[in-house]
């Protein structure tokens, strides 16, 4: 009976590492490697499949003075790509990006590359403060309108320096190279749970195999 039961233990146990693996492998993957993630050109302007979730901050956006850019897709390793919708203000010298949350919702971040490197990004859902002076500027101003969000963007911006050209190459570029550089430690931080699931999970397995081993 005690070995049915260390069996049940076993398997309940491999099954609970196969859950955490699946759902945090990829994030784990992506704090070890934040520059793999594949930031590619999807569509023009005039052939952005906007979904209608997302209609109401791009009439808001528009208002404002934004223009539409095209999308892009971001795919990290082992994950399906997501698609962004792109804007620009050249006046201004700010993107705007909008995309749906993994549950559907509406998202909309605006983001700034400066010289000689960094970036200010600020998104009108939660996301962590981040602040290297000089350098990159991370916040948020949950629920605020398209108009709004620029005002706080801008204010921001102040004493610091945008960089780049604000068309649709420019900011498939300037995701990029936030990837590839000031971006890492963002990413790290909020994936950092996904790495700590996998190593407990890998963790079990081993557990299940070595206790397994007669003495």
């Amino acid at each position: 009976m005690n070995v049915f039961v260390e069996l049940a233990t076993v398997l309940a146990g491999l099954g609970l590492a196969v859950t955490l693996v699946s759902l945090n492998l990829w994030r784990a993957v992506l704090f070890l490697f934040p520059a793999s993630v594949r930031v590619e050109a999807e569509a023009p302007a005039d052939q952005m499949d906007l979904p209608e979730e997302l209609f109401p901050l791009a009439h808001e956006l528009k208002a404002v003075g934004f223009v539409p850019l095209g999308s892009h897709e971001e795919k990290p390793r082992l994950r399906r790509a997501t698609r962004s919708y792109d804007f620009a203000h050249p006046a201004e010298r700010v993107f705007a990006t909008l995309h749906l949350s993994p549950d559907g919702a509406p998202r909309l971040y605006l983001l700034t590359p400066l010289s000689p490197e960094g970036f200010v990004i600020t998104s009108g859902y939660r996301r962590p403060a981040l602040e290297l002076p000089g350098r990159y500027r991370s916040g948020s101003l949950e629920d605020a309108s398209a108009d709004r969000l620029l005002r706080a963007h801008l204010k921001r911006l102040e004493g610091l320096t945008p960089s780049g050209e604000f068309t649709w190459e420019g900011r498939v570029e300037a995701g990029r190279s936030w990837y590839r550089g000031l971006g890492q430690k963002e990413i790290r931080r909020q994936n950092l749970p996904g790495l700590l699931w996998t190593v407990a999970a890998l963790a079990i397995v081993a557990s299940a195999f070595l206790g397994g081993r007669p003495h």
